[in-house]
């Protein structure tokens, strides 16, 4: 038992350190160019390592993607837990907003992440289907999250959970790539992203 942990273990941060190594390289040269050698070779693995943990490039930039999008996903769980429910319903939808989301971590590196995720799923079939079924987990995850939130203030949505939960990932993704297109840092990005998301907020809450 102690040799299966032991070996679990070791595969996590083998897997662990091939991610932070893909999302390194990504980063100085986007993702066309982060070649299976490059990642092994920040790394410090071989292919042999590489294909023992994923089955392609593609593969682990989902992974990356998934990892980034869950740790957003778990912070906001986690302030959810923390409300106050007799306090919510004395917010403003805005202000509740700002108090869950977890944009001050947005970075443009996610965001050319993700952008760059979806615009190869749109020429590669393989691709785009791990890529909507990781898209559909995220919208379930929100869901979850929205309806949470409803519970604890006693808050009405104009929408459904899901419905709601869509248009949130889908203004984010859109005011957070126009940011990054606009060249403005972290910073500036988490401002925009989080005044968006506010006022939509403000629409969609009754």
């Amino acid at each position: 038992m102690t040799d299966v942990i032991v070996s679990s273990a070791r595969r996590e941060r083998t897997r662990r350190r091939l991610l932070d190594a893909a999302a390194d390289v990504f980063a100085e040269d986007g993702l066309d160019a982060t070649s299976v050698e490059a990642i092994c070779e920040r790394a410090g693995f071989t292919r042999g390592a590489f294909y023992s943990n994923f089955a392609s490039k593609d593969e682990l930039f989902l992974e990356l993607a998934t990892r980034v999008s869950n740790d957003k996903l778990s912070a906001v769980t986690a302030r959810v837990r923390e409300l106050d429910p007799e306090a919510v319903g004395s917010l403003r939808p805005a202000e509740l907003v700002g108090r869950l989301l977890d944009v001050e971590h947005d970075s443009r590196k996610d965001v050319l992440l993700l952008s760059e995720i979806r615009t190869h799923a749109l020429r590669d079939a393989a691709l785009a289907a791990g890529y909507l079924a990781w898209q559909d987990a995220m919208i379930t995850r929100v869901a979850e999250i929205v309806a949470d939130v409803g519970r604890a203030g006693g808050l009405t949505f104009r929408l459904p959970a899901e419905a709601m939960a869509r248009m949130l990932l889908e203004t984010w993704e859109t005011a957070a790539s126009r940011a990054a297109m606009e060249g403005l840092d972290d910073e500036a990005l988490c401002r925009v992203v989080s005044l968006r998301m506010q006022t939509l907020a403000e629409v969609l809450v009754g």
